[in-house]
């Protein structure tokens, strides 16, 4: 990203499962715990194939059963499990996330946010996109994720289903704090913006040789 391309786009995502579990269960999901989340991503792009997605450096979740299942049954998911993870919305938007590894590997990240009266105009975005709507449309559509295993000679591509509607989001203000991050980007000024609802659903993984 940016005029030199020398510039790349991080997020990580906390956000609280509802009632995760494989669509066959139709309403008996309903039955299913809905932990807390978190994706860490860098937004790649296949050198050959000029394909366009998201590689996971990292996922956490507040549940060791749905970890172990994740790294069981889905490629390219780096999954961890967080000793303590919180999520809170106040009455008045403000909203306060705590993802604590405890003793584990899981990345650690504390935010207290509120909600802005409108998009801004300036911001650290501003280093790699014109407006804030380029930024969203660059960070909002991420319906695909790729990794690499050379060991086995493949790309791994795990197709997901968002749909994400980039005027939905909400900008948000605030402190966020996080070692994790800080290894990966030093002193880059984070920024955050708030998707209120989404339909997550996952529609499959395919493999393509290098």
């Amino acid at each position: 990203m940016g005029e030199r391309g020398d510039l790349a786009v991080l997020t990580f995502l906390g956000y609280r499962h509802g009632h995760l579990g494989p669509a066959r269960l139709g309403r008996w999901r309903r039955l299913l715990p809905s932990p807390l989340q978190s994706n860490w991503r860098l937004y790649v792009r296949h050198a050959r194939t000029g394909m366009a997605g998201v590689h996971f450096l990292s996922t956490a979740i507040g549940r060791t059963p749905h970890a172990l299942g994740a790294r069981l049954l889905a490629e390219g998911l780096p999954m961890h499990v967080l000793g303590q993870a919180s999520r809170l919305v106040t009455a008045d938007g403000r909203i306060d996330l705590r993802l604590d590894p405890g003793r584990g590997t899981a990345p650690d990240a504390t935010a207290r946010l509120v909600p802005l009266p409108e998009r801004p105009v300036d911001g650290p975005w501003r280093s790699a996109f014109a407006d804030y709507e380029e930024m969203l449309a660059h960070c909002v559509p991420q319906d695909r994720a790729l990794s690499v295993q050379p060991w086995r000679g493949r790309l791994v591509r795990q197709e997901i289903s968002l749909g994400i509607p980039p005027e939905r989001c909400v900008p948000l203000s605030g402190t966020v704090t996080s070692a994790a991050a800080g290894a990966l980007v030093g002193e880059a000024e984070p920024f955050a913006f708030l998707v209120p609802f989404v339909r997550f659903r996952f529609e499959g993984e395919t493999y393509e040789p290098l």
